[in-house]
């Protein structure tokens, strides 16, 4: 009897993800996609960068007030993007 080497698409993917390293890459687009769902477009509206790099959350905004508020409760706000894509994609936010 042969054996049979079906998959799903699904665990394709996933492994094809793994197996060129683009798992990282994947989940830090989808911690930026969803900035605006999580922070709300109010927040989303006064962001002008935002981006990702070497674990680190760099975050541009154009008011000084909503920094400050952001900065405080940068902790709070590194857990619910972390716990939205499903791992520790971020450990730190920089504020500029």
């Amino acid at each position: 009897m042969k054996k049979s080497n079906e998959q799903s698409l699904g665990q394709v993917i996933e492994e094809l993800l793994v197996a060129y390293k683009l798992k990282s890459k994947l989940n830090e687009f989808r911690l930026i996609d969803s900035w605006e769902k999580i922070m709300g477009s109010a927040i989303a509206k006064r962001t002008e960068e935002l981006y990702i790099q070497k674990k680190v959350l760099y975050i541009r905004l154009n008011s000084a007030v909503l920094r400050e508020e952001l900065f405080s409760a940068r902790d709070k706000i590194m857990h619910m993007l972390n716990e939205e894509a499903g791992n520790q994609v971020i450990e730190e936010i920089f504020f500029k």
